[in-house]
């Protein structure tokens, strides 16, 4: 059954016009950026975008940094929130269970597709990213990056510990957030840590999209249901009224992954990252189980 649905995965066509179109921002604004040798001051526009005409290294964080806010969760949330309701609303569903599959067995099989989905997508942004950087911005030749402003528009905002960070001098080879140089084994590492933060982020929004679509046979309305609580928690966090509750929203740590780009690492909010999401991945995807495997199937 794992093997039938990866095999679903790789061989429709939206797979990859989904990745591509996810992998054409980075593209589209790295061309921007060398046509007009203009990107955003340190402080503005998307994490690393003000490094990246000097480092083009650098560019697959930018690019993470540019699709996380909307296109990524989106695109995993269509994808997940097809999972279930997809199989209903084609009458294909009742079908599937009748071979027989187990429930448990086909809702695994739905959340390796998935998950295999997110690493295809992440992963794909960032090699090509890379190999857009190298090719159109150049390689390294004296970075520095600089503060930006924290939120899910995808800019950086202060360190973990809540001190502003500080733009840095221009220096040879790849310059870290807190201005120690990074060699390109470390600045590997850490684009490695960085992807495996963002999946295990969007594994979240596929848990919460999932467990709706248990729910209905309306693939969209899975969707919409899971992007509508993840903008709800963006409102949430940008609330100071809400302070008491922001550091358990699915969204909140969602950009602690830039921290990954300092020198030392700062560890609090990515460990907080991804105990939240690990929470929420196993809540819903319980939950999923939970209405899927009692759920009166007739479609």
């Amino acid at each position: 059954m794992i093997a039938v649905e990866l095999f679903k995965l790789v061989r429709r066509p939206r797979t990859w016009l989904t990745i591509g179109l996810i992998c054409a921002l980075p593209l589209i604004v790295a061309v921007f950026i060398a046509i007009t040798h203009l990107a955003p001051p340190p402080g503005q526009g998307s994490a690393f975008l003000s490094a990246v005409l000097d480092d083009g290294q650098l560019y697959p964080a930018a690019a993470l940094a540019l699709v996380l806010p909307v296109f990524l969760p989106v695109a995993v949330a269509v994808a997940a929130g097809e999972s279930i309701a997809g199989e209903a609303s084609a009458g294909t569903l009742r079908y599937l269970l009748a071979r027989p599959v187990g429930r448990t067995r086909l809702l695994v099989a739905k959340l390796i597709s998935v998950t295999t989905f997110v690493l295809l997508a992440v992963v794909s942004v960032t090699v090509t990213s890379y190999a857009v950087g190298v090719l159109i911005l150049g390689p390294s030749r004296a970075s520095a990056v600089g503060t930006a402003p924290g939120g899910i528009s995808g800019s950086i905002g202060t360190g973990a510990g809540g001190s502003p960070t500080a733009g840095l001098q221009a220096g040879a080879g790849i310059t870290s957030l807190s201005g120690a140089p990074l060699t390109t084994l470390e600045l590997v590492e850490r684009v490695l840590g960085a992807v495996a933060f963002i999946t295990v982020s969007m594994l979240g929004v596929a848990a919460i999209a999932i467990f709706l679509s248990t729910f209905t046979s309306s693939a969209l309305g899975a969707a919409l249901g899971s992007l509508a609580a993840l903008v709800a928690s963006e409102i949430l966090v940008a609330l100071n009224a809400a302070t008491a509750v922001q550091p358990y929203l699915p969204t909140r740590y969602w950009l602690a992954w830039i921290d990954f780009f300092r020198q030392p690492i700062l560890w609090r909010d990515i460990q907080r990252g991804f105990a939240i999401q690990a929470v929420y991945v196993v809540v819903f995807l319980a939950a999923a189980w939970a209405n899927f495997a009692t759920r009166d199937i007739t479609s």
